[in-house]
């Protein structure tokens, strides 16, 4: 099972934003959307950062309020770790178990191209081994 399969399921969508954009703005777009994190780019959809709930949450604790009305790129996580289509569902959970982190960015030429949250990974697991519990059972069936 790869990254490519999970996206194929659950499509290429990413929601990003510009390194100007102010965290009040990206808060809004994380209720909006009901999503934990939101990737970070360029004009030309590199990968600048992420910005996750947890940054929200260290910089109001640190700055109050007025933390709203700066940049993103003041606040996001700028050392992120990104996969590719080919990286295998162990090896995300690897890369996340690892990193403390529940969103990872694919990468594809230079260049945004979806993200992996844990929920996905998790699901694909499940929906992994209830099949290979079905196989099983049919094989012992019909033995």
């Amino acid at each position: 099972m790869t990254v490519k399969m999970i996206l194929e399921r659950k499509g290429y969508d990413v929601f990003s934003a510009a390194p100007e954009t102010t965290l009040g703005d990206a808060v809004a777009a994380l209720a909006k959307h009901k999503i934990g994190a939101i990737v970070i780019v360029d004009d030309k959809k590199a990968i600048k950062g992420i910005l996750s709930e947890r940054d929200v949450v260290r910089a109001l604790a640190a700055d109050g309020a007025d933390v709203l009305w700066r940049p993103v790129s003041e606040i996001m996580t700028i050392k992120v770790s990104v996969c590719t289509e080919r990286h295998t569902v162990n090896q995300v959970m690897e890369m996340m178990t690892r990193g403390r982190f529940r969103h990872l960015p694919v990468e594809k030429d230079g260049q945004l191209h979806g993200i992996v949250s844990i929920g996905d990974v998790v699901k694909l697991r499940i929906e992994e081994v209830e099949r290979e519990s079905q196989e099983i059972r049919s094989y012992i069936a019909t033995a």
